[in-house]
């Protein structure tokens, strides 16, 4: 697990549409990032968005869109990240996957699983 200096920073673009056999492909993705032990995986759910088809997405009132776009956030070790890559061979067959050089300043895990909130 990285805590400080040169990681890679996974991110997968895909929408809230998309399934992997019977359940949620961002779920998918995340469990198989926690079994490989990962340092950690955040998905964030978009308001708007398009992607290649050029198709709009958008959580507007007057356009409700059942198909969100999805941005999935994993930073680890470059070789951790390489070796995760085969996973999203087998579940991404739309959308983005990239990979960039990040320098971690800080990462400090949450002891017992304590609330940080002081007070």
């Amino acid at each position: 697990m990285i805590t400080h200096g040169p990681a890679k920073r996974l991110t997968v673009f895909i929408g809230e549409s998309d399934h992997f056999r019977h359940h949620s492909l961002s779920t998918e993705i995340i469990d198989r990032a926690r079994r490989a032990g990962l340092a950690g995986c955040s998905v964030f759910l978009g308001t708007d968005g398009f992607g290649a088809t050029g198709h709009l997405h958008t959580a507007r009132l007057l356009s409700l869109s059942e198909d969100l776009p999805i941005c999935i956030v994993i930073v680890d070790s470059a070789e951790r990240i390489e070796a995760f890559l085969p996973h999203l061979d087998e579940l991404v067959t739309g959308g983005l996957v990239i990979v960039d050089e990040v320098d971690v300043v800080r990462y400090v895990g949450n002891p017992a699983g304590r609330s940080t909130k002081e007070g």
